[in-house]
């Protein structure tokens, strides 16, 4: 029986690090390229939790997912970049280990994978936005098909996310409570079947539509980047849309962006205009990622639970599984996280 001291040795880490890498602890400051080292380490040599061991001691039905498909919607470079998808993807693994269950991943490609690797498993999960010719194939190969974080508007395929838009509703009441006036936005652009919508990201929606019922929009303070994938929202994007912004005449006073990876970006080129956070101007954002409460100062940002999305997918394909024959669409709460990088309304 492998032990921890094992994959602290195989990986390089200490061995509180892999029992806190492998307990979810969220308040554990590790890179994320360390991390999915530790739990693929892990993986690779067949450790289970004591509680995972102690199910096993017991005499519970097998169950019905003997194998699953992860298909990723982000190249491994680029998950790696985003721990928010590397959360969604771990609550995933986290659940199937429980049950016993074989995973395969397939990480985006120009190719779709090869059908019989799909039509050998129990069940398929897809992280992330897909077209509707890749849905309708991974429908067609698939016995079962289940979508995390995002949403295909299919009556009978199970999906599971979080509500941006309401999550970014959150957001603008907060800031308007707390006394912020030019609130500004760094995002993206929507693209989907090889279409972009423009305007048309959740997020996004939800700041123009706000600002308009608030009688304060103000195109200015828009920030939108391309859809290319996967790089429409890394830090360096956060960076540039930042510097848009902080060239105009009246600056925002504070901004709002699409996730935490453009907050850094965004840190930056405030730090390099020689402003403050949040004295000069506030930051908010989206995920929680680990790094969030470490930057200077912490970061306020709306926490998405990537990991319980992940598990969800699972149970909702264990119910498939068990004979419910009709679709099911379920929404994972958010929460707002207020640090110290703008004002919130307790402290206005």
């Amino acid at each position: 029986m492998v032990t921890i001291k094992e994959i602290a040795k195989a990986v390089g880490v200490s061995s509180a690090t892999v029992s806190r890498v492998l307990n979810y602890d969220p308040a554990l400051s590790i890179s994320p390229a360390k991390r999915q080292a530790i739990i693929e380490t892990a993986e690779a040599l067949n450790y289970e939790t004591p509680r995972n061991r102690n199910k096993a001691s017991g005499q519970a039905a097998p169950s019905p997912l003997t194998k699953l498909v992860i298909v990723h919607f982000l190249e491994p470079s680029d998950e790696i970049a985003d721990p928010y998808y590397v959360g969604v993807r771990l609550g995933i693994e986290t659940r199937c280990r429980e049950l016993k269950t074989e995973i395969v991943k397939v990480f985006h490609s120009d190719a779709l994978p090869e059908a019989s690797l799909l039509e050998s498993a129990s069940g398929v999960i897809v992280i992330g936005k897909h077209s509707d010719n890749e849905i309708e194939w991974l429908q067609r190969h698939a016995r079962q098909v289940v979508f995390a974080d995002f949403d295909p508007r299919i009556d009978q395929i199970d999906s599971v996310l979080s509500d941006m838009g309401i999550a970014t509703l959150k957001v603008l009441d907060s800031l308007k409570a707390g006394g912020y006036k030019r609130i500004g936005f760094i995002g993206s652009h929507e693209k989907l079947n090889g279409t972009v919508t423009p305007f048309g990201e959740k997020r996004c929606a939800a700041y123009i539509n706000w600002q308009k019922q608030q009688g304060t929009f103000d195109p200015e303070l828009l920030a939108l980047a391309d859809c290319s994938s996967g790089q429409s929202l890394r830090l360096d994007t956060g960076y540039r849309l930042a510097r848009d912004l902080l060239a105009l005449p009246e600056k925002p006073d504070v901004i709002v962006t699409s996730n935490d990876n453009m907050a850094i970006g965004t840190y930056r080129a405030i730090q390099e205009a020689g402003l403050s956070i949040p004295d000069d101007i506030g930051v908010i954002s989206f995920n929680d990622i680990p790094v969030a409460q470490f930057l200077m100062p912490p970061l306020t940002t709306v926490r998405v639970h990537g990991e319980h999305i992940g598990e969800v997918a699972v149970d909702l394909l264990l119910e498939r599984l068990s004979g419910r024959t009709y679709g099911k669409q379920v929404h994972i709460s958010t929460e707002l996280i207020h640090r110290e990088s703008c004002r919130s309304a307790m402290k206005s």
